[in-house]
């Protein structure tokens, strides 16, 4: 009889590993997972410095900021390090629990929502708390199966509209906050371009310059495109500062600057690694937004936090899906109902550690791109997130004209979408236009939403198709209208 084969030493020692994650059953070896998991990193690591510039600079009701700190800039390394730490836990988590190659972090278009739509008409804690509700109610859903129903429940283009309205109102963020396009406080236009109708001052063109790179590495497809951008533009904000003394937009005595920094002036770190900052960790109020805001309006808030995240993740990991041919007979990929678990967990733990819901990626894909199949490469994306906790103190230098550009750029890849929806159909065509216009036109996306949503309902009412109507759709477009009308309710009521 033949002795048996010697077995590969590489395929031996790695045995465990490989039949855990199933890397050769699906084709990968450990090598492509690792190499994988490091791309996946860079192309989203931009987020740990994005998110602090998002949530850092936005009062709440009170006007207090995120983390405790003044408004200067000095509670961003403490949102950096939450932001990494929950991005790397739940990055692992979805790896080791569902063995998809799907990367989470802190959602761009939900941060947003909370620092400019939720946190000023509640504290901070109020508004976290509401995440982490969020976050539990989509995880009562998926457990309950009642995620499907909800999911049909919506057009299929109006979620779509859902997604370019955040798109064009993130757009509008960066541009306005890297002082591109400005308020006039004055006559009948509300913006401009510049400074009275005039692009001038060095952290306009550090925008520009920043926007020019982004395009150009993205059209050529560099890997980490948007963190190469950040870190080559913020290295000239620091030249240009260090040689022209610009300063603030807004000096010690009140005055205004208007060719100053607009968030952050970028003065070289006084230390690039230190202990992780976790205070953001913990600083939730679980109900204090139903005292703050009201039962309905919290209520909504909160089905706006959910429509944006629980459809987002139903498409996000359908496309890596697709893109790692891991998809079955129904459209679905492996381990459907631990992959939603993970991403409802990760949406409450991003509202507990204080630093907005934590979603898919669809920056994984990167890491699909070069050849990771399995959990393992996620695995290995998280703990990069881990480590990146103690560079945190990097994020104070980094200036918002130098980030916000990569807001424009997903901006515009949520834009992209628009062409799925039927524009010639004005069933849902008016819908949608309401939609996507409103968002950035009142800054708020519960106004883009709800306008859609009652529309859609009110045009198949006139036209005799009431029945078409899901029930869920009745009732949240009938939230929304109690939403629009809340002031003249109490006003009627006497409240």
């Amino acid at each position: 009889m033949p002795t048996a084969t010697t077995a590969d030493p590489q395929s031996t020692g790695s045995s465990t590993i490989d039949r855990y994650f199933k890397i050769s059953e699906r084709g990968s070896t450990i090598s492509r997972e690792v190499r994988g998991g490091v791309v996946t990193f860079f192309t989203m690591a931009y987020i740990v410095v994005l998110n602090p510039l998002i949530l850092g600079f936005a009062p709440d009701v009170n006007g207090d900021f995120l983390g405790g700190g003044p408004g200067d800039g000095s509670n961003l390394p403490a949102i950096a390090a939450g932001t990494a730490l929950v991005a790397g836990l739940l990055t692992i988590l979805m790896g080791v629990v569902a063995n998809f190659p799907l990367a989470l972090a802190t959602g761009l278009g939900l941060n947003a929502f909370v620092a400019f739509a939720v946190a000023s008409q509640m504290t901070w804690a109020d508004a976290m708390g509401l995440v982490v509700l969020e976050g539990i109610i989509i995880l009562v859903l998926v457990l309950t199966g009642f995620r499907q129903a909800v999911f049909h429940a919506v057009p299929k283009q109006l979620k779509v509209a859902i997604s370019v309205g955040i798109g064009l109102f993130i757009a509008l963020i960066g541009f306005v906050d890297a002082g591109f396009v400005r308020r006039t406080g004055q006559g009948p236009v509300p913006v401009q371009l510049g400074v009275d109708g005039f692009l001038g001052g060095w952290p306009t063109f550090v925008f520009v310059t920043g926007l020019i790179a982004l395009i150009v590495l993205w059209v050529r497809k560099v890997r980490g495109a948007i963190l190469i951008a950040i870190v080559g533009t913020t290295i000239l904000a620091i030249a240009i500062e260090a040689i022209a003394k610009i300063g603030p937009m807004v000096l010690p005595d009140n005055k205004v600057n208007p060719t100053g920094w607009g968030l952050v002036v970028p003065t070289p770190p006084d230390k690039v690694i230190g202990s992780p900052d976790l205070a953001t960790v913990g600083q939730f109020s679980l109900l204090g937004s139903f005292q703050s805001v009201g039962i309905v309006a919290a209520a909504l808030l909160i089905f706006t936090l959910m429509l944006a995240d629980f459809f987002d993740t139903m498409g996000t990991m359908t496309a890596i899906g697709h893109e790692a041919d891991l998809l079955d007979e129904n459209g679905l990929p492996p381990n459907t109902d631990r992959i939603l678990v993970v991403d409802s967990l990760a949406a409450a733990a991003g509202g507990a550690a204080g630093v907005s819901s934590n979603t898919s990626y669809i920056e994984s894909a990167s890491g699909v791109g070069e050849g990771a199949r399995t959990g393992l490469a996620s695995v290995v994306t998280g703990l990069l997130f881990l480590a990146s906790m103690v560079f945190a103190p990097l994020v104070q230098v980094i200036p918002s004209e130098a980030a916000v550009p990569a807001l424009v750029l997903v901006g515009f890849l949520m834009m992209q979408q628009v062409k799925e929806i039927d524009w010639d159909d004005v069933e849902i065509a008016l819908p949608a236009f309401l939609t996507i216009v409103l968002m950035p036109f009142t800054y708020s996306i519960t106004a883009g939403i709800g306008a859609g949503f009652v529309a859609y309902v009110l045009i198949k009412v006139v036209r005799g198709k009431s029945s078409a109507i899901h029930p869920l759709m009745w009732l949240v477009a009938g939230l929304f209208v109690l939403y629009f009308a809340i002031d003249p309710i109490k006003t009627a009521l006497g409240v």
